[in-house]
């Protein structure tokens, strides 16, 4: 079968930045205690009027132009959100709209921090099998939308931001090159989103019945090590590849703990590892999308690197995929 590649990337990070000192004066936490415990400093946060799909469009937008590839020639749009602007229309037909892809087909796919590569998997397998050429994927969040800003479990760790690819058939041996998707539905409680009276972040009146994310940390933590790790060497042996011919590790940027520990239980020295959560916190499916953006331009990746991208999300549900670049 024909090799399956990304030929562009794109993201699209919201201006505003939320940093662990402003937290401080929201919550009981400290700049010392976020950092010790998560690694993060900032992130970025939408402003009311920024929808999730405004982010998702400027992210397609780049990854397009990057691709240089005509909005007409995309026939297939999947984004991957847990944070639409609404049920229906999808997120995915907001960008089809916005970006003129009139010949695409298009749907929204919910698999947590995981969804990008399940996305990418699921179009990669489209193109392979002849329905589609060109396919654009786009990761998508708006996670301050959920956050209970009086739980600093859980409101210092979320950000917003989108990240997107083009993807096509590529020539010689580089491409998306093995794949793995899971998932384990008796860990579901771990990581949930409920309804319950909060204030939104730029909420000053009353508290309103709204849905937030909980989560119970410490067993999430053990959950996420052993399915990322586990997923990651999957998806090397389904390969040929051992972890020696790795040239970088892009993971899900939940915590850097979480992503030191995935370091140690597959060997891997750290500088191979990419990390960039002291910035963004945890976005979701849109921060493997991100990481993925930035360790390209930042030359952490290059034409012939074996790159492995790793995550893990509510459901609980994990993935990966080894790219030849």
């Amino acid at each position: 079968m024909s090799n399956v590649g990304i030929i562009g990337l794109g993201h699209y990070l919201p201006e505003r930045r939320l940093t662990n000192f402003d937290l401080e004066k929201m919550v009981d936490t400290s700049n010392e205690w976020i950092i010790s415990r998560t690694g993060i400093r900032e992130r970025r946060i939408a402003e009311i009027t920024e929808r999730n799909s405004d982010l998702a469009i400027k992210a397609a937008r780049e990854a397009l132009k990057n691709a240089k590839l005509d909005p007409h020639k995309v026939e297939l749009i999947i984004v991957a959100t847990i944070s639409p602007d609404t049920s229906f229309p999808s997120v995915s037909c907001l960008v089809q709209k916005a970006i003129h892809a009139r010949h695409a087909a298009a749907f929204d796919i919910g698999a947590a921090c995981s969804g990008y590569l399940y996305g990418i998997t699921t179009a990669k397998q489209l193109i392979q099998n002849g329905l589609f050429k060109n396919a654009l994927v786009i990761a998508s969040e708006k996670i301050s939308t959920y956050m209970d800003w009086t739980d600093r479990n859980t409101c210092v760790l979320f950000g917003d931001g989108a990240g997107a690819c083009v993807l096509s058939k590529v020539r010689g041996n580089r491409g998306i090159i093995s794949d793995y998707l899971h998932a384990e539905g008796h860990f579901g409680g771990l990581m949930a989103i409920i309804s319950k009276e909060r204030k939104a972040l730029d909420q000053k009146t009353t508290t309103m019945d709204l849905p937030r994310i909980t989560m119970q940390g410490k067993e999430l933590f053990k959950a996420a090590v052993n399915s990322m790790a586990k997923a990651a060497l999957i998806a090397i042996k389904k390969a040929k590849l051992k972890l020696s011919d790795i040239d970088c590790l892009v993971p899900h940027q939940a915590n850097d703990r979480i992503i030191s520990a995935v370091a140690r239980k597959l060997g891997l020295p750290k500088d191979k590892i990419f990390v960039n959560i002291d910035q963004y916190g945890n976005m979701s499916s849109a921060s493997i999308a991100v990481a993925l953006y930035e360790a390209v331009e930042q030359g952490k990746i290059k034409r012939g690197s074996n790159v492995v991208l790793v995550t893990f999300g509510a459901g609980l549900v994990s993935a990966a995929n080894v790219v030849k670049w």
